[in-house]
């Protein structure tokens, strides 16, 4: 069988993120360039696996929402010269909102799926206060004159309280609690070192106080509780139920990873954080795009092979905690299953938009090294415009995983 007709096992093999930071004027990276922070990601999985030759990767996908100024120009590209990488790989840039990130990953994934790439790097970064999402955007006035979205579609907090409208047991209330849970999770997880080996400290500059090392996330809220957050107002709708407390604040930060072909990072010593089984992207209403997530998972399943009772970890983005609350009850999950987001998420966080993706892919691969009873887990994400996505993904430590080589791939 010719090689380039195998299908090929992609695994993980690591990923890193900035702290991040909150967007506005005096946030941890107000002066700081996006691609910057993109590029000291890619160096930091270079300088952690000196065993991977620059030359041999063979892809660097950099995923940004708003691609304009320091997020432009073929960040893929730029980024891999920035960083050193041989001027023989190539890169490209790429955009799905929020999935940005996961869609880098699922991409580099397809192309080592056929052989036509060994090692990728794919990630994404997003400079908020410097890039709001959608400025400057001319959104086609078709949109609206024919009524093929509706007009507050394009306000992802409006959508968000869209999904409170359209199920009724989607309370406030339920979304304080988790919205507080998040902090409250997160917070263990930074207590017990859980966080800290993700981040790549970060050099800053302020024109005013000078340099500065960024080592921290800034947006986190610890101690916040249900109580405290109950009486927010809410922004997207007067007497709404979506909140700060509820919602995942704007950020600036990068996150990226690198994947391999599972016999390659074999040949080259990489170590595997997890294999990637399956994914998947749906479309929904543009309204509620928040539900995205739950039909991207469910078609991700039905092409594994696999039922929701098989997912022992779940990694889901909380752009907003209605989000999560309304693929829960989707798959009949609850408000509180220790499964779901052990370490806190984006509410806590923050969700700088297309690099969350592969945060999520860290934060589990991580979670099944401290997890061998695990086989399966998932990572998903709503996407705004009315998409979901999610990755399905398969634990190396457990008792049952066995790792292909192309050989066996060949029969």
């Amino acid at each position: 069988m010719p090689a380039a007709s195998r299908a090929r096992r992609t695994v993980f093999v690591d990923g890193v993120r900035t702290p991040f930071g909150r967007a506005r004027p005096d946030g941890l990276y107000a002066h700081t360039r996006a691609d910057d922070l993109v590029v000291k990601t890619v160096r930091e999985l270079l300088r952690r696996h000196p065993q991977l030759p620059p030359a041999r990767v063979d892809e660097v996908a950099i995923a940004a929402t708003t691609q304009q100024g320091d997020q432009g120009l073929t960040l893929g590209r730029t980024v891999g010269m920035l960083a050193g990488l041989p001027s023989s790989v190539p890169g490209y840039a790429i955009d799905r909102m929020c999935a940005g990130a996961m869609t880098a990953v699922t991409n580099v994934a397809a192309a080592i799926g056929v052989g036509a790439a060994d090692v990728a790097l794919a990630g994404g970064v997003e400079h908020m206060g410097r890039h709001p999402m959608g400025f400057d955007a001319e959104p086609n006035p078709r949109f609206l004159a024919e009524r093929i979205v509706a007009a507050d579609a394009l306000n992802m907090g409006v959508t968000a309280e869209n999904l409170h409208d359209r199920f009724p047991a989607l309370t406030r209330e339920r979304a304080d609690a988790y919205g507080a849970a998040s902090q409250r999770k997160y917070a263990a997880a930074l207590a017990s070192g859980r966080i800290d080996p993700d981040l790549v400290p970060v050099a800053t500059r302020d024109p005013e106080q000078g340099w500065g090392l960024a080592t921290a996330d800034e947006p986190p809220r610890p101690g916040t509780t249900a109580e405290a957050i109950a009486s927010l107002p809410t922004p997207f709708r007067p007497g709404g139920r979506v909140t700060a407390g509820t919602s995942a604040p704007l950020t600036d930060g990068a996150a990226s990873c690198l994947l391999a072909a599972e016999d390659t990072a074999a040949e080259l010593g990489l170590p595997v954080g997890m294999r990637m089984v399956q994914f998947a992207y749906a479309g929904v209403e543009p309204e509620i795009m928040g539900v995205g997530p739950v039909p991207a998972t469910r078609r991700a399943l039905e092409r594994a092979g696999l039922t929701i009772e098989d997912i022992g970890l779940f990694e889901i983005n909380e752009a907003f905690a209605v989000q999560v609350l309304a693929f829960l009850d989707a798959f009949g999950i609850a408000d509180d299953d220790p499964r779901v987001n052990p370490y806190g998420g984006a509410i806590a966080v923050g969700h700088p938009l297309a690099s969350s993706g592969v945060r999520l892919m860290t934060q589990l691969a991580r979670q099944f090294a401290e997890h061998p009873e695990v086989r399966y887990g998932v990572t998903t994400m709503c996407v705004g415009l009315g998409q979901g996505g999610t990755v399905i993904w398969e634990n190396p430590h457990h008792a049952d995983y066995v790792p292909t080589n192309d050989e066996e791939v060949a029969r």
